[in-house]
């Protein structure tokens, strides 16, 4: 089972449909708008998160199963 982290979403383009969650300790991790599992494609900065992590394409930690935090 792979672990789930807490984290606020830093920043959104809707354009791109990128951004960035931010979790403890100033780290940051790139989400693409299709990582967030409730089926919608944006998500407002500062809005509390729960997701997991998995390598990227170049190495770096991205956030996947992007759900908002109860």
């Amino acid at each position: 089972m792979k672990a789930v982290y807490s984290g606020k979403v830093a920043t959104f383009d809707e354009f791109v449909g990128r951004g960035e969650i931010e979790a403890g300790g100033g780290m940051r991790f790139p989400f693409h708008c299709t990582a967030i599992v409730d089926g919608s494609r944006t998500v407002a900065p500062d809005t509390a998160v729960k997701f997991r992590l998995v390598p990227g394409p170049l190495g770096a930690l991205e956030a996947i199963a992007i759900k908002t935090a109860d």
